[in-house]
């Protein structure tokens, strides 16, 4: 979901969804058709949908975050358009499957990533930067939270994970100081893992906490986001109609070379081996790419300095394509 800026007097979260208008527009075709917000949050991105819909538009919004859920049962008190399903955007069949639907869906949009609700929320400890438990579950009912995990982890799979999902150089040594420090005592704290983090590592980067790889690798890992990513992505483009989009905004490399790839392939068709004959109907692919990647512009990310990393892709089922559907 996409970080947001947090304020407002009456203690709620006041939001700016990244690409707002953009992703709306490239999303919403049919103003009749049905829709999905795969990261509800606090309803930004479904808010401007169901402004576009027509009164037999329907939208419906999907979140982990029981908070979130909380939130999206309030819009549906609200407008006879939306419903919610808690639940990961992995299960987007069957989301769709309870909702009722019949003939496809006319759009997905994906807005990944963690919200700003959960990193500004202190208890939910995804933030180095406010001290709070070690937890970082987008839905707290489900474990293990961080702080379990590190105190049971192997050295080596630690390290592995900060590799794969943080891409840290340094991965092994805070692994190391990790194992050591809960042999003493466990970890349980955000700043205490950031400060820990922050002294086994002998060089720094400019411009960046020295634990920023190392909470959004644990966080990624906690939460299957890659592999709830790539399930999603593939189950969010069999469910589209003809002329129906996948809309995805991603904030890091690894999910957007995942996104990147997935639509590449997805628009490029089959791959047939050398010398095999296929009909030009056989070989061609039932998508395609929509534009090229967009960013933030410069007003943007002024306003909203977490919209820097937003990237969005678009991809379109063909309007002429004939086959089962979703």
């Amino acid at each position: 979901m996409t970080p947001r800026r947090s304020g407002g007097a009456d203690g709620q979260k006041l939001h700016q969804s990244v690409l707002l208008d953009v992703a709306v527009e490239q999303l919403v075709i049919d103003p009749d058709g049905n829709y999905v917000d795969c990261t509800f949050g606090r309803g930004g991105h479904s808010r401007k949908i169901l402004e576009r819909l027509s009164q037999r538009g329907r939208l419906l919004g999907i979140d982990k975050d029981p908070e979130a859920i909380g939130f999206a049962e309030r819009l549906a008190g609200e407008d006879v358009r939306f419903s919610s399903f808690h639940g990961s955007f992995a299960e987007i069949q069957a989301a769709v499957a309870a909702s009722g639907w019949h003939g496809g869906v006319a759009g997905v949009l994906m807005d990944l990533g963690v919200s700003s609700p959960q990193l500004d929320d202190a208890s939910r400890g995804f933030s180095f930067m406010r001290e709070g438990p070690l937890d970082m579950r987008m839905n707290p009912l489900q474990s293990p939270s961080a702080a379990e995990w590190l105190a049971a982890a192997d050295e080596k799979d630690i390290a592995d994970v900060l590799w794969r999902y943080g891409e840290e150089k340094f991965s092994r040594r805070i692994a190391r100081a990790i194992v050591a420090r809960r042999q003493e005592e466990p970890l349980q704290g955000t700043r205490e893992l950031a400060e820990l983090v922050s002294a086994a590592i002998p060089r720094k980067e400019k411009h960046k906490h020295p634990a920023t790889r190392t909470f959004q690798a644990i966080r990624i890992y906690i939460n299957r986001e890659l592999e709830d990513l790539e399930l999603g992505l593939a189950a969010s483009a069999a469910q589209l109609s003809p002329g129906g989009r996948l809309v995805a905004i991603s904030f890091h490399s690894l999910e957007d070379r995942m996104v990147k790839r997935f639509m590449r392939d997805l628009a490029r068709g089959p791959v047939v081996p050398r010398g095999v004959p296929v009909t030009a109907s056989e070989e061609a692919s039932d998508y395609r790419l929509v534009g090229k990647a967009m960013k933030a512009d410069v007003a943007e990310v002024s306003d909203n300095v977490r919209s820097r990393s937003a990237v969005m892709r678009v991809l379109e089922r063909r309007a002429d394509y004939i086959g089962e559907g979703a």
